[in-house]
């Protein structure tokens, strides 16, 4: 007789112990969103600095384009698609902060940069991203 009901008891414990009481699990959700009160803002400040050293590439990516062009052709280009025609980029870039390949921002010479019997071209290129970066520099700076 006490062997059934030590054996009712077992399953009796077992049936009870197979889940999580509501207790256990608030306990766990609230820890997890506790967690990713911390961890959201933190990664999207990753996420942003990641933007931004690849504008600064870019940036020096086509500047370096615009120097060679100039060099090898004795005049700069007229625009940024002439570097992708010409062979010295594969493809205008897409700002990563505006994504857009639209909003560069370009600099023209002055007529006292330009070689006699040429025209004016581009000497620089910025981002026409508004707003300021993670070191407190607004990115038409870069």
């Amino acid at each position: 007789m006490d062997s059934l009901i030590d054996r009712s008891r077992k399953m009796e414990q077992r049936h009870l112990s197979k889940g999580f009481t509501m207790m256990e699990l608030v306990i766990v959700m609230t820890i997890m969103a506790i967690l990713a009160t911390v961890a959201i803002p933190i990664f999207q400040k990753h996420i942003q600095r990641a933007r931004e050293v690849r504008l600064m590439h870019d940036l020096a990516v086509m500047r370096e384009a615009i120097d060679k062009y100039t060099i090898d052709k004795e005049e700069a280009p007229k625009s940024l698609p002439d570097l992708v025609s010409s062979g010295y980029l594969r493809k205008v870039p897409e700002d990563p902060i505006t994504k857009s390949a639209e909003t560069w921002q370009t600099e023209t010479q002055s007529q006292d940069e330009v070689l006699p019997g040429k025209t004016a071209g581009i000497k620089d290129v910025r981002s026409g991203a508004e707003g300021t970066g993670s070191d407190g520099k607004a990115y038409s700076e870069y």
